[in-house]
């Protein structure tokens, strides 16, 4: 530790200065041996046992280690109780009129060695007994992490994203101490029987009475243990419920601000966390009764042994017999205050080992043996027989059903259907990722699997598409160019080692999506799973796509191709049409053509899409080939010329700041500030006040109570009973004060709870969405966990404990220097160097503390983030890579847990040294006084203290350090309670009268948009008016600015310069609310949320049902939910309807749920981003047919990459890197030889290849 102080006490300590683990501490070692044990338990578990597994695996693993901390702490304990007999014989000493000095300094030797094996006994149990629970930690940590690797889609049904962070954050992470808690319990309790055997040697048969009340005080904390647990178990699960909820509304954070759902959100989690803030109100309150009832346990205790000795006269009631009585019930003291807490910690860990339990014991993926052959050995690369699948085996009709299928290798098969037929399904089943119910599925050879809701990590693009594999510079190059991503990297600022958001969120959905296609291609895989890539790119980029990375990337491996894009069809080997869950039709397109039915409608579909693009591409249908590899030249070169004049002005620029920064860490000693914050947002300067003079008051009544005996002791007409009773009378007002005391602290503590709860929790939701573009989710979920629980349920108590200790350390040497002034000296010097000590350990402390508070968010982030992209990782057989990344940031914060806990062990033994030295001090001087010089009384009530001394101020020094630790918290959420706000909701002066708009006319002025100050303009002066009832259709290549052109409508990003003004309001003057529940959108990524269907169509619960009915049916769900247990709501009994984000529903059904939102919002205005991207053209053409139908008085913007969507509309708007090139009637636009025609041309040049 010395060279790591030294370095810290220097400069501040970044996360290069922090060693790494030695190899026997290190996360994997740890797993490793759990899982031989966990395993080996398994394999032996009786089907009725229903003893916890993770409990007894770790009780195997690391018995004996406990063995020797527990050896250490008993010798620590025997120290302790000895320390009172020392006393004893101190007393009687001084006592006699004849003194050997031999036989005093074999006392003193005594002392000495006694607070020698008490100190270093001590501080080696506390180390060690922590270096096994960060071992323990470490390997469920990791088992947790290796589990979620493997859940099946049931299990992960049960265990949400949010839960299984806080089993990693919370349960887990709790076990740090759990070895501790746990030697500390039994010690206590044999350290009670020890002290009682001290007390039968004092006092003889005396010490009986008092075992009555002492028995009933026991037995009084069974029942009362009972009741902690079961409150620590409700806080627990009502924890667990706004966690899981705070993750799933963070990651839909977008949606709920285009909403303007913000306050129902809001209310939502505040609801949660009231049912939170009840159970941890019940368990403070409990508390306070436990503190009461183990403080007025002693006086009781040492009252009865009292009388005992008077009416049995078994000891004489001098100063030997008094004061060791009262230094013995004070150290029994110590276990008696700590039982009830490690009673309460130890709940608390076997609660988490519980639910780790539970979650360790699910459902995992079935995955039968997969055979690989070498190429020349079979010509097939996949086969399903007689397959049914389900995702929920209870149902009575499965998902996929007789799924017959065999590919050969390097086919393309392509796959198609309506929405909900079960395409994404089958791939799922390839993968294993569905439960079999029978059939044989063979996989011959490694598997890329491309989603379609795109997978994006956290990192660079780079790391994105390598995904943990080396970099070949070839092989990557083509990749790149393959999936069309060449010419973005060069756009970006930093190129491919651009910084990608949390899930991708400042890349638009097509660069997403090509980012995921990329990371396959170089994967290198033998067969490929493609579930609707193009769905959310243009159609130009669609055809690159098909041909490029497809037909020839991916020409010698096996792709199956889940596609709406039916222009496609005619280039792949077979068609596999879908229907119900069943592979209705298969053959290839021509085949196909003969038999017609579903096929020819999707076709049909398509071709009735293509007709409204006009005669003049009719007329072209008998053209050569050469036509369209002109048209698509000319349009690819324009676009060239264009992509790269803009990739040499970015390169010219100036670098850029990324957009997910390091996360912030204050630096250095902020002194007071951080606890005046807390005091001053909970409002508790006034009850910690009240609660240290309360304390106070108890310490000094204390005091009074052990002078009462010391001086009364003395004096002859003085009875016994008077003397008892006086004391008892003191003593039981003590008790009353600590009472109050707790009281105090209590609600100070839940006051703090919820000042600090609310700011957050309001600051986040009237957070720009750029800080949600740039802050992961981990690290906001870290302040509402593991911070929260911090300001919740440590440091309350740690400002407590810290002041009670200073006031009961300075009355200790008040006390002893009211006998031997002379221990002064010693004292104020000790106090000088043991500040100094602790001010050279806070300097490195404190910064190790930060540092580990940034640690723990990637940790939480990255399980949250494979929680997500499990199906991904899985299909990618890169489980094992994970599983490595996720071990070093395990060990990365184990290293500075490790290293907080050394440290603190590092100071408390010399901080112990140094008030040793007052004790022996006081110790000596009183041997060499003469008995006429102190009375014997004064002789036990100094010695008793000075005894207790050492221990109060290690306390005392132990809960400052650890409140320095935890004040981290407070800076932590203080910093994203201080985040800039976005403007108002509402406005009260400037609101807009409640029918506007009334017409729906949008202008736009002048507009630009730049994301940040430093970024380069978004938008670039773009003026033009959509008049009211109009259609717009807005188009441009991927990255053009649509997208940001919807973000500024809503005011998701606020314009730099220009205007934009609907019905003559300039937008930017009126509130957020406002202006965002009078818009609708059906968002580029369709988000649902876990729940019903009604609250899913209505959050805010302002429509009837029939109302929610007349819009499933106009969006083509009624069928679908009709065929649903309980219609629209979910009862408590059954399942809910959708899972987290709605991930039991496909893609197409949630973005059809998004259409029936805004059917029932009925605005003016309605924005469609990619609305019907991830639909079939059938669903595609229906949908178009409702909008025009429903919405025909209204402003109507679609963004599209399809050109059949936006041919109809009135305009057409075409974007190019962020300029307006046209905007003008799609007729017009056609006839001219423009961009817009261009576009259309490419379209169909890719189309009308299969017609």
């Amino acid at each position: 530790m010395g060279p790591l102080l030294r370095l810290g006490h220097s400069k501040p300590l970044s996360l290069e200065d922090i060693p790494s683990l030695v190899s026997e501490d290190e996360a994997n070692l740890a797993y490793q041996k759990f899982k031989q044990a966990w395993d080996s338990l398994l394999r032996e578990k009786d089907p009725r046992n229903t003893k916890n597994s993770v409990l007894w695996a770790i009780v195997k693993v690391y018995m004996k280690e406990n063995i020797l901390i527990g050896l250490l702490a008993v010798l620590r304990k025997i120290s302790v109780v000895v320390s009172p007999l020392i006393l004893y014989a101190f007393v009687n000493y001084s006592n006699r009129d004849e003194k050997n000095l031999q036989e005093g300094l074999i006392i003193f030797g005594c002392l000495i060695v006694s607070k020698l094996v008490d100190s270093l006994c001590q501080r080696h149990w506390f180390f060690k007994s922590r270096r096994c629970g960060m071992r323990i930690r470490s390997a469920l940590m990791v088992a947790v992490y290796e589990k979620q690797l493997k859940l099946s889609s049931l299990g992960r049904r049960r265990h949400s994203t949010g839960e299984i962070v806080n089993y990693v954050a919370v349960d887990a992470y709790r076990m740090g101490d759990s070895s501790w808690w746990f030697h500390t319990t039994w010690t206590s309790g044999v350290q009670l029987f020890l002290s009682i055997l001290a007390l039968f040697k004092v006092v003889g048969y005396g010490a009986l009475p008092g075992l009555v009340p002492f028995i009933i005080f026991g037995l009084l904390n069974v029942p009362f243990a009972k009741l902690l647990r079961k409150s620590q178990y409700e806080y627990m699960v009502a924890k667990d419920e706004r966690l899981r909820a705070t993750s799933e509304i963070l990651n839909s954070m977008k949606i709920i601000k285009l909403q303007a759902w913000e306050e129902k959100f809001k209310n939502f989690i505040e609801s949660r966390r009231d049912r939170e803030f009840e159970c941890l109100a019940n368990l403070q309150i409990k508390k306070v009764y436990a503190t009461f009832m183990y403080w007025i346990s002693p006086t009781i205790v040492s009252a009865v042994v009292f009388l005992g000795c008077i009416l049995l006269g078994s000891a004489p009631l001098n100063a030997s017999t008094i004061f060791t009585v009262i230094a013995t019930l004070r150290g029994m003291g110590e276990p008696v205050r700590v039982i009830p807490e490690a009673l309460s910690a130890m709940i608390q860990v076997k609660v988490s080992f519980d639910r780790i339990n539970s979650f360790l014991l699910d459902d995992e993926l079935k995955r039968e043996k997969r055979e690989r052959y070498l190429w020349p050995n079979s010509e097939k690369s996949l086969e399903i027989q007689s397959g049914n699948f389900s995702w929920d085996p209870e149902l009575a009709i499965p998902t996929l059903q007789e799924v017959n299928l065999e590919t050969g290798f390097g086919q393309k098969i392509a796959v198609c259907g309506p929405v909900g037929a079960g395409k994404s399904s089958l791939l799922h089943a390839i993968l294993g990722e569905i439960p079999k119910l029978s059939g044989t599925v063979s996989v011959y050879g490694s598997t890329a699997y491309v989603s379609q809701t795109s997978w994006i990590q956290s990192g660079t693009v780079r790391d994105n598409i390598l995904y943990g594999k080396p970099m070949e510079k070839d092989k990557y190059e083509k990749a790149i160019e393959a999936c069309a991503l060449d010419k973005d990297i060069n756009s970006f600022d930093h190129g491919d080692l651009t910084e990608i958001g949390q899930r991708g969120i400042n890349l638009s959905g097509g660069q997403k999506q090509r980012i995921q296609l990329a990371r396959a291609v170089y994967n290198d895989a033998d067969i490929y799973l493609l579930d609707d890539p193009f769905s959310a790119v243009d159609a130009h980029t669609a055809a690159i796509l098909f041909n490029e990375c497809v037909m020839v990337a991916l020409r010698n491996k096996t792709v199956i191709l889940v596609t709406h894009q039916v222009e496609f069809l005619s280039q792949v080997d077979k068609i596999l049409v879908m229907e119900g869950g069943q592979i209705t039709q298969s053959g290839s397109f021509e085949e196909l053509l003969k038999v017609g039915t579903t096929f020819e409608q999707l076709l049909n579909a398509h071709i009735d899409a293509k007709t409204t693009l006009g005669p003049s591409y009719d007329e072209g249908e008998g053209e050569s080939q050469m036509g369209d590899v002109v048209w698509s030249e000319e349009i690819h070169d324009s676009y060239s010329i264009q992509q790269s004049s803009e990739g040499e002005i970015s390169a010219k620029d100036l670098p850029r700041a990324q957009l997910t920064k390091e996360e912030e860490k204050e630096i250095g000693d902020f002194g007071w500030k951080p606890y005046w914050d807390y005091l001053s947002i909970s409002k508790g300067s006034l009850l910690l006040v009240l609660g240290s003079i309360t304390h106070f008051c108890f310490v000094e009544l204390q005091a009074a109570a052990a002078y009462w005996l010391a001086l009364a002791i003395q004096v002859q007409n003085i009875t016994s009973g008077m003397l008892i009773g006086i004391y008892t009378a003191i003593s039981t007002l003590s008790a009353v004060f600590v009472y109050v005391k707790s009281i105090f602290v209590a609600y100070l503590g839940l006051r703090a709870s919820k000042a600090f709860f609310s700011g957050f929790t309001d600051a986040i939701f009237k957070a720009p969405m750029l800080f949600f573009d740039s802050t992961p989710v981990g690290r906001i979920l870290t302040r509402a966990s593991s911070d929260l629980s911090i300001v919740d349920y440590d440091i309350p108590f740690s400002i407590i404990f810290t002041v009670a200790g200073a006031i009961e350390f300075l009355t200790m040497i008040a006390v002893m220097a009211s006998v031997t002034w002379q221990i002064l000296i010693v004292a104020i010097f000790s106090m000088i160097a043991s500040k100094y000590v602790q001010g050279y350990y806070l300097a490195s402390a404190r910064e190790i503390i930060r540092i580990n508070g940034t640690t723990k968010a990637p940790i939480t982030n990255y399980v949250s983030e494979t929680s997500l992209g499990v199906v991904s990782i899985r299909g990618f057989r890169s489980a094992d890579l994970f599983f490595e990344n996720y071990l070093k940031l395990v060990d990365t914060d184990a290293a500075l847990v490790f290293l907080s806990n050394a440290a603190l062990e590092w100071l408390v033994l010399r901080i112990e040294a140094l008030q040793n030295l007052i004790l022996v001090t006081a110790a000596f001087f009183l041997l060499l006084l003469p008995k006429t010089a102190v009375t014997p009384g004064l002789v036990g009530l100094s010695l008793s203290y000075a005894l207790s001394m050492t221990g109060t101020f290690t306390f005392m020094t132990r809960w400052y350090c650890n409140l320095s630790n935890y004040i981290v918290s407070v800076e932590r959420i203080k910093q994203f309670m201080e985040i800039p706000p976005e403007p108002p909701a509402i406005i009260e002066e400037n609101r807009p009268p409640p029918s506007w708009p009334t017409k729906g006319r949008i202008e736009l002025h002048s507009l630009s948009i730049k994301y940040r100050p430093n970024a380069p303009a978004i938008l670039k002066g773009i003026t033009c008016t959509f008049r009211e009832g109009t259609r717009v259709g807005v188009v441009g290549r991927t990255g053009s600015g649509k997208t940001t052109l919807i973000s500024s409508l809503f005011r998701l990003v606020e314009p730099t310069s220009g205007k934009i003004i609907i019905d003559g309001i300039d937008i930017c003057s009126i509130g957020l609310k406002d202006l965002r529940m009078k818009l609708s959108i059906i968002p580029q990524e369709p988000t649902l949320f876990r729940g019903s269907i009604r609250t899913n169509m209505d959050p805010l619960g302002v429509y009837s049902d029939d109302e929610i009915w007349m819009a499933l049916e106009k969006c083509q769900l009624k069928s679908t939910v009709n065929s649903l247990p309980n219609l629209l709501d979910s009862s408590g009994q059954l399942p809910m309807l959708l899972s987290d984000e709605g991930e039991n529903w496909s893609v197409g059904q949630r973005q059809l749920f998004c259409l029936g939102r805004v059917l029932l919002k009925r605005n003016r205005i309605l924005v469609l981003d990619e609305a019907t991207a991830s639909v079939d053209s059938v669903t595609d053409a229906i949908l178009q047919r409702i909008i025009r139908e429903e919405f025909s008085e209204c402003t109507v913007i679609t963004v599209a990459h399809r050109i059949p969507t936006v041919i109809d509309s009135d305009m057409v708007m075409v974007l190019s890197f962020g300029k307006l090139v046209e905007y003008d009637e799609p007729s017009k636009l056609i006839d001219a030889n423009s961009y817009f025609s261009k576009l259309v041309a490419e379209y169909w040049s890719s189309s009308r290849r299969n017609s």
